[in-house]
């Protein structure tokens, strides 16, 4: 620990350095409403007229990155958070803000439930063949 008498708190570790914590990138919050439609694998994909997020001073500088990692290619969640370093949590809210502002929008992909079972195609073409 500091022992150097510049004002520097107990908390502050010389070899880690000053650390910021994901709550104070959220601002305390630890959900946000849209969070249940962010699972780990939902695509997020920047807005076309968020160009210039940076220009947006209300915005911190993790939703300027995720805007700015999706703005070319889409991003899941999971892939996001590995990018930033940061823990889902945090991504997910920092994310729900993002689609507040209408920044991103999120897109689910379909559940395997939904996808169709590749043998029924098979026996529907070969049916339609044998007409």
């Amino acid at each position: 620990m500091s022992g150097d008498g510049l004002g520097r708190s107990h908390w502050f570790d010389d070899d880690a350095g000053p650390v910021v914590r994901p709550y104070a990138m959220t601002r305390g919050r630890t959900s946000h409403a849209a969070q249940h439609r962010l699972d780990l694998i939902a695509v997020v994909v920047a807005e076309s007229h968020a160009d210039e997020p940076e220009a947006d001073h209300t915005l911190s500088p993790e939703h300027v990155d995720i805007v700015g990692l999706c703005r070319h290619t889409p991003q899941s969640v999971a892939e996001l958070a590995a990018g930033l370093d940061l823990p889902i949590g945090v991504v997910r809210v920092l994310i729900g803000d993002l689609v507040d502002e209408e920044l991103v929008h999120v897109t689910r992909p379909v559940p395997p439930a939904e996808l169709v079972d590749e043998s029924i195609l098979r026996d529907v073409i070969s049916g339609l063949r044998a007409l």
